[in-house]
């Protein structure tokens, strides 16, 4: 099998990955190493990885490395070629929750030589493509601006996240939702749409969202009043699938957002700016290298 190791420019001195690369290859695993520059190079060496028949792509990066993979493989048409992920971002939060190693490139490495790949859905927004988390709203304006107090606001719990958004006298996005045959005008503070389990470094927004069991997992916090927040801390405190008055939790295969006004919004990194912003799940549509055990496999759920 040729597999190849796309890695992130700003990580390719590091020391570690260049001993845990060394070290792979001196124990006869075959690594190719391509590194980044500017801007589209993943898209170009996937179009050239595709064409030279490399069977397994190594993305070495963080969650928007990963991203740009999976939406170059999917633009190309090369799904056919296994992904594996070495995590080396700051939050590289679609990789902790498929519990792939982390804090060690080289145990990282070592699975996405020899790990299992399995087939796992992606997801789609327009034209772009993501595997992990859409955040939109006052979410993707937290994830862009990255001051700690609101970076905290994704998951630093109920008081703080009702606290933070009277502070700062946030004004929801007003438009259009539609999914499963429902229209409906909304006010959101905050939604994310969920293929994988966490975002914003470490929060699940989805803790039981699973990437192949053909939906999307969609999460989104309504306008509230000063008077409304003893029923919001209630409603965030429910199990993961209760909906609620203000904070509501659908599964969905396709979902729209429209509206007058351009909401913010983030695919796993990647901001993206539209009116109109139509998600929907790709069944199966990657094939990736994870830990037999992943909790993020429908397979595993039982087990």
């Amino acid at each position: 099998m040729t597999i190849r190791l796309l890695l992130n420019g700003k990580k390719a001195a590091q020391d570690d990955i260049r001993q845990a690369v060394t070290q792979l290859r001196a124990e006869g695993y075959g690594i190719e190493v391509r590194v980044t520059w500017e801007a589209g190079d993943i898209n170009r060496l996937v179009t050239e990885a595709y064409e030279q028949g490399v069977q397994r792509i190594i993305a070495g990066g963080g969650d928007g490395t990963v991203n740009e993979v999976v939406d170059a493989l999917l633009r190309n048409k090369a799904a056919n070629i296994e992904l594996a992920i070495l995590p080396l971002g700051t939050a590289n939060d679609f990789a902790s929750a498929c519990t792939i190693p982390t804090d060690n490139p080289y145990d990282a490495l070592k699975l996405a030589l020899t790990g299992k790949a399995f087939t796992v859905d992606a997801a789609q927004a327009n034209q772009r493509h993501f595997i992990n988390i859409a955040t939109a709203g006052f979410g993707a304006q937290v994830t862009a601006n990255t001051p700690i107090p609101l970076k905290n606001f994704l998951g630093g719990g109920a008081y703080t996240l009702a606290g933070l958004v009277q502070a700062i006298n946030f004004q929801p996005f007003q438009g259009t939702v539609k999914y499963d045959g429902h229209t409906v005008e909304s006010h959101i503070v905050i939604g994310a749409v969920c293929n994988g389990r966490m975002a914003g470094g470490g929060q699940a927004l989805a803790p039981t969202a699973y990437i192949d069991d053909g939906y999307l997992d969609v999460v989104s916090l309504e306008e509230f009043a000063p008077s409304d927040i003893p029923t919001v801390l209630d409603e965030l405190m429910q199990e993961d699938h209760f909906s609620g008055q203000f904070v509501k939790r659908n599964q969905v295969k396709t979902i729209e957002w429209e509206s007058d006004s351009i909401m913010p919004t983030n695919l796993d990194g990647e901001p993206l700016a539209d009116t109109t912003i139509t998600f929907r799940v790709l069944p199966l549509a990657i094939t990736l290298v994870l830990p037999t055990s992943c909790p993020l496999l429908f397979k595993n759920r039982l087990m």
